[in-house]
């Protein structure tokens, strides 16, 4: 399955921290979750067959473009995870198969004035970036392959190596494994047009109801360095997943890392 036979989805707001830092809490002010740790919602980053922006293939592996006005870009370091769409007698999602996963770059600009969070996600081809690799999934709950890996984040600017977001484990992620897997389904039947969130169903039935998705699953926590810097043109990004049960989080390549490794345009 090609990555632009599918619906791009992102889980907004699954790490701690990750939104105030982004300055993007005060959009979700009227939001009302379940949970105090739990997403905010989801959001389309690509719909294939849309005649909008969103039906422009954004996903790079080696290129990030910045837009042509001026903008405030920052990587977001993601978990891209592939699933099958099991879909009911009536087109609705009735369940969600985790297939494999790899390395996202989730890149947004901070828009003032976007109602929608999709309006800050995407503009053009190359805005967004994917890992040099799949990773299968045996089980998508404890006990898995995901269960060891951990997700780190570089930015190399004028040849000295900056870490981008916190080295985190993907078990840090607010939800996860079935968690996870039972609100995105929920949100992608019944998300209501609100706020900056958009009704994924009615997505999901203009785009003939597609058997598969990338949904990022979200961004981590910033370091220093990437709290209080935009991507400039030459720089380059690094958003690695690697198995912290044999190997560092480090730009050396191995068969089970994932390395996605972008220059800025």
């Amino acid at each position: 399955m090609r990555v632009e036979q599918m619906i791009g989805l992102g889980v907004a707001g699954n790490f701690a921290h990750h939104l105030e830092q982004a300055g993007e809490l005060e959009d979700f002010k009227d939001v009302k979750t379940k949970e105090p740790q739990a997403p905010k919602g989801i959001f389309p980053f690509y719909l294939p067959l849309s005649d909008s922006f969103l039906g422009i293939y954004s996903v790079a592996s080696d290129a990030l473009k910045l837009p042509a006005f001026e903008a405030n870009a920052q990587v977001e370091p993601e978990i891209g995870v592939q699933f099958e769409i099991v879909y009911g007698d009536h087109h609705e999602v009735v369940d969600l198969i985790a297939e494999r996963f790899t390395t996202f770059n989730d890149c947004t600009i901070r828009k003032e004035g976007a109602k929608k969070i999709s309006e800050k996600k995407s503009w053009g081809p190359n805005s967004k970036g994917i890992g040099n690799k799949w990773i299968d999934i045996d089980k998508f709950e404890e006990g898995g392959v995901m269960d060891r890996y951990h997700l780190c984040s570089f930015v190399r600017r004028d040849g000295v190596l900056h870490a981008y977001g916190v080295d985190a484990p993907l078990l840090g992620y607010s939800y996860f494994y079935t968690k996870l897997k039972n609100w995105l389904i929920e949100k992608m039947n019944h998300q209501e047009e609100f706020g900056p969130l958009e009704n994924i169903s009615a997505h999901l039935r203009a785009c003939n109801y597609p058997s598969h998705a990338l949904i990022s699953i979200g961004a981590t926590a910033y370091a220093e360095f990437g709290e209080h810097n935009y991507l400039q043109s030459g720089d380059e990004i690094y958003v690695i997943a690697y198995d912290a049960t044999q190997e560092k989080g480090d730009l050396e390549s191995s068969k089970t890392k994932v390395i996605l490794h972008q220059k800025v345009l």
